[in-house]
């Protein structure tokens, strides 16, 4: 163990971190789809209403394309917070006990405040990336904004903004890295332990660092059935979020103990 996490286990009382293999990510995804056909109303509930915030969400940026993939990528930092309730159908079905949607919410309730602070946290990086990208799109963007049917044909693919896409995506890249290493297993964890938001994010921290290939395969994975959700207009996220929902739950499982 690297002697700057051993003092950081030490200062904030973090739970011992499991060394993971790179192939665990697959095999959280198999327990979350158990999970998910185990508790299917309770789950697709959850789907139903995240993918319609995020059609509402997407369909109000659209005629705006800074602010239309600001959404996108905000979608991402949010994704732990409003996660919230399939956690708790996994936590409560890990238990023995039957879950319902309304049944989850309840359990929520205990974890409010920590929940509230840490999706504050997961706001304000939302509300800085939407103004670093409306930055961004200032500083190096010398053209008009396209529409939004041609906007990544002509800006990302063409090959001629090359400065203002290399600057868009390494620093939304360095923003989603910091967020999820904190965020991975921390809401999890306020939901299954009694502990604060900075305990909980540092142990997620902590995990990651343990943990990168099989937690950069984890994040690609997260990226990778996201997209697919966008790319079916959000139909695909009715499945695909609370699938990744129960699975987060049991990396959470996993790797701490």
């Amino acid at each position: 163990m690297d002697k700057p996490f051993e003092t950081l286990e030490q200062h904030f009382h973090l739970p011992h971190v499991r060394e993971v293999g790179i192939d665990r990510p697959l095999l959280w995804l198999r327990a979350g789809w158990e999970d998910m056909r185990e508790n299917l109303g309770a789950s697709l509930s959850y789907g139903v209403i995240l993918a319609a915030l995020g059609y509402l969400l997407l369909s109000y940026a659209a005629g705006l394309p800074y602010l239309f993939t600001a959404a996108i990528s905000g979608f991402f930092l949010i994704g732990p917070v409003a996660a919230a309730g399939l956690y708790e159908i996994s936590r409560q079905h890990e238990q023995g006990h039957p879950v319902s949607f309304l049944g989850s919410l309840r359990g929520l309730r205990g974890h409010a405040d920590g929940l509230a602070y840490f999706g504050a946290f997961l706001a304000i990086a939302l509300i800085g990336w939407e103004r670093i990208s409306a930055v961004l799109f200032a500083l190096f963007y010398d053209g008009n904004v396209a529409d939004l049917s041609n906007f990544f044909r002509s800006v990302f693919l063409s090959g001629e903004h090359l400065p203002f896409v290399a600057a868009y995506l390494v620093v939304g890249a360095i923003l989603a890295t910091v967020v999820f290493a904190l965020s991975v297993t921390a809401v999890p964890m306020l939901i299954d332990r009694k502990v604060d938001i900075v305990t909980a994010a540092m142990a997620s921290l902590r995990a990651v660092a343990v943990n990168p290939a099989a937690m950069a395969l984890w994040a690609a994975i997260i990226v990778g059935l996201v997209a697919v959700g966008f790319a079916t207009m959000m139909v695909g996220m009715v499945i695909l979020l609370p699938l990744l929902g129960h699975a987060s739950w049991h990396a959470y499982r996993e790797l701490m103990r």
